[in-house]
């Protein structure tokens, strides 16, 4: 609680400074795309390279690598929804769909582990498991997707440049390792909150925003799980959280679901496959991966950035505008506000007792926390899907 205090005096004294800040009136500095954000973390087996990431690119949005060759990453995490696809859950193959909702790519470089239970420490081993989930790609193992990297001569030429590998000595670390670079490079900040607060241009954000970014530090807490710090702010702690979302609606059965669920596990059950095929299995959470009770329903902490653009929205997409997820902490973890907290709800989720006036002046802040290049690219998207393209 200390160092909670401390950081929030320190934010505090930071966003008093923003306010006071006067912008600058002439030769703005030239826009930082990754303004408000720490370097990117590259794995020292896995180095960045052009060549690398645009073989990635091409491997992310191959749908060959699916049974039905309908389904690649990008179907699901889609430039045009900035990386995800606007749907509660993702459509797999022969239009299956899974208990989960996808979540961007954008800047999940920067956290500590993938998948909404983190059962992957990293990009690498998350980009293995979709081609081979049973509702996702469908594939029984790897081998369609090897058998096509090391044949198509595009990709035989690409591997070689970056690799040094071709035929059999090329495998699918290599691919999960191009894939992975492609991702780290989906990474964005300069949002009006970024120039407000990092560099202190008063006008970058509205009345309202301002308003919301102080409740968002004070009253709301939500600065407690989605972090800021002095002169960065990734809006998440990485870390995992029940927060009363899906696991309400199984709270008499996770003695049996939590016994049923170990079982299947020590007989070998592939966890991936299990969370995404069973509904309630699912709402379980991190103890998927951990085996603790006390991860019953936690889930990982989201990225705020760009979350105007990411609708619907937790874990289950069950909460479709920012104004719900407002609402469902305003209550103290219940929607509706009548329904009963779950036993294994995270110490810090309580009523916020804000007002009509307070939620909506939250929301406009969380709006301004999208980086331009994405609202331009999901804009221009919505216009040409309509038909109503600007000019």
């Amino acid at each position: 609680m200390r160092l909670l205090s401390v950081l929030t005096l320190s934010i505090t004294a930071l966003f008093a400074q923003a306010q006071t800040t006067a912008a600058p009136e002439t030769n703005p500095p030239a826009a930082n795309p990754l303004l408000g954000l720490p370097p990117v973390p590259i794995p020292a087996d896995n180095p960045q390279t052009p060549a690398k990431i645009a073989l990635g690119d091409k491997l992310f949005h191959d749908a060959r690598f699916s049974i039905d060759g309908t389904v690649s990453c990008a179907t699901c995490h889609s430039e045009k929804h900035a990386f995800t696809d606007g749907k509660q859950f993702s459509t797999g193959h022969h239009g299956l769909t899974g208990t989960r909702n996808a979540p961007t790519v954008v800047n999940a470089a920067f956290y500590t582990s993938q998948f909404w239970d983190g059962r992957e420490p990293d990009l690498e081993g998350q980009s293995k498991q979709p081609p081979v989930n049973p509702v996702e790609g469908g594939l029984a193992n790897h081998e369609p997707i090897l058998q096509i990297v090391r044949t198509d001569p595009d990709y035989k030429k690409a591997f070689t440049e970056v690799f040094g590998v071709a035929d059999a000595k090329l495998t699918m670390d290599h691919v999960a390792k191009a894939i992975a670079s492609f991702e780290r490079s989906i990474v964005s900040g300069n949002s009006p909150f970024d120039r407000y607060y990092i560099q202190g241009d008063k006008r970058a954000l509205n009345a309202a925003q301002v308003r919301g970014f102080q409740l968002f530090i004070d009253q709301g807490r939500c600065v407690s799980c989605h972090t800021i710090e002095n002169d960065q702010a990734l809006f998440t702690d990485s870390k995992f959280h029940n927060i009363g979302i899906g696991i309400n609606a199984i709270q008499g059965d996770v003695p049996r679901l939590a016994s049923a669920f170990l079982e299947a596990k020590a007989k070998g059950g592939d966890v991936d496959q299990i969370v995404l095929t069973d509904k309630k299995s699912s709402e379980l959470g991190r103890f998927a991966v951990t085996d603790k009770m006390t991860a019953i329903g936690a889930f990982k902490t989201p990225t705020l950035r760009n979350i105007d653009l990411t609708a619907p929205y937790m874990h289950d997409g069950s909460l479709k505008t920012l104004k719900e997820v407002v609402i469902h902490y305003n209550n103290g973890g219940v929607t509706p506000a009548d329904a009963k907290v779950n036993d294994f709800l995270s110490g810090g989720i309580r009523p916020l007792n804000l007002t009509e006036a307070q939620i909506n002046d939250l929301v406009e802040f969380l709006k301004a926390l999208t980086s331009p290049q994405f609202a331009q690219t999901v804009t221009a998207a919505a216009q040409q899907e309509t038909g109503h393209v600007s000019h």
